[in-house]
């Protein structure tokens, strides 16, 4: 499975309009339901001032960002685990990414239709999780059969786990806050692929008053991400389309009338890096300065095989200096000569902001 964050909600929402504006690519985004069919992908560079930092002061030739991937998604509609509006269709593309960003509507205008007739965030919420978790319940009651028809003697275990997790869906909690009892019951529940155990980020998108002054419509959102122990960010999708669409001159003197250092978009897509549990080293010198992309926990040898199987194939040793130590001393030779420029081997844990060099031998 692909590393991808997938961008849901219901149709009108916003969805196509925030896809248009992170990926500049020029897809439909018009005022009626399932506009977009096929889903639509866009890969987008990480906003990491770490990075330009470093290649300014490397002088590199070339700078290489980190990026994810998004996958504009279909407007769902109640009824999609039942088949209703291509919802099948739909919900086998939220299967298939690796994280959620639920776009919900969070301003009101009358020649914007709504599906559901009025504005109501909560409500909005409730469809989607709903139809999802009927799908997951669907999901889990297949396995159970499965297990039923095979009568596996050691099959006892997996029975009860499926039990609990069918009672905890069918209460309306997602699989995200399913606690596994050991790693075979780990190992299941991956195995399941649901869609309510992915990890999600809430999006209250609103208009440019309801992004500058109180809103009850967002307000409902944070709360309801709060209590789901979720991300939540707000931003007004037409500004940032705006936005995107401008040179950088002229960006930087809308941000400025708008009160704004930098457009919503990068925290949201550093929001969404995150949420697929990634992070990033670095390489800098002259010809390249580099952002690489790593699953937390990456140990040296895989980290350097990102960069070429070689270098993992032939690992030796890790060069690591954080970007902390380097961005405070102001050089890699004061780094050094402060004794933080370390030696690492097989066993060291890529962290966030290292910036590397490996020893490789083939």
């Amino acid at each position: 499975m692909a590393l991808s964050c997938g961008i849901v909600g219901l149709p009108n929402v916003g969805k196509s309009t925030l896809f248009n504006a992170l990926s500049a690519n020029s897809i439909p985004a018009e005022n009626y339901p399932f506009c977009t069919i096929e889903p639509n992908v866009g890969i987008v560079a990480v906003p990491d001032e770490r990075l330009d930092r470093l290649a300014a002061a490397y002088r590199s030739e070339k700078v290489v960002p980190a990026t994810v991937q998004f996958v504009d998604i279909a407007g769902l509609v109640e009824g999609a685990s039942r088949g209703e509006g291509l919802g099948n269709q739909f919900l086998s593309h939220i299967r298939q990414v690796s994280a959620i960003i639920h776009v919900v509507r969070c301003f009101d205008d009358p020649n914007v239709v709504h599906v559901a007739g009025s504005v109501d965030p909560l409500r909005d919420i409730s469809i989607i999780e709903t139809e999802l978790l009927l799908k997951d319940i669907e999901t889990v009651q297949r396995r159970k059969e499965s297990l039923q028809r095979k009568r596996q003697p050691d099959a006892a275990a997996e029975r009860d786990f499926l039990d609990r997790l069918e009672a905890q869906l069918n209460s309306g909690v997602p699989a995200r806050r399913f606690v596994p009892a050991s790693d075979a019951e780990r190992q299941w529940l991956a195995e399941l692929f649901l869609l309510t155990a992915k990890p999600i980020l809430y999006v209250a998108n609103t208009d440019e008053i309801g992004f500058r002054e109180h809103n009850a419509h967002v307000d409902a959102v944070r709360a309801h991400a709060e209590r789901e122990g979720a991300d939540m960010l707000v931003l007004c999708g037409k500004i940032e389309a705006d936005i995107a669409a401008l040179s950088p001159d002229e960006r930087a003197f809308f941000l400025a009338e708008l009160g704004m250092d930098r457009p919503a978009l990068d925290r949201l897509i550093q929001h969404a890096y995150r949420l697929l549990g990634l992070i990033t080293f670095f390489t800098a010198g002259p010809k390249e300065a580099h952002a690489w992309t790593v699953h937390k926990g990456t140990k040296a040898p895989q980290a350097a095989g990102v960069i070429h199987t070689d270098f993992e194939r032939g690992f030796i040793r890790a060069e690591v200096m954080s970007y902390a130590d380097w961005e405070r001393l102001g050089s890699e030779q004061a780094v050094r000569e402060a004794g933080l420029y370390r030696i690492e081997g097989r066993e060291y844990e890529i962290a966030d902001g290292d910036i590397v060099y490996f020893r490789f031998n083939v």
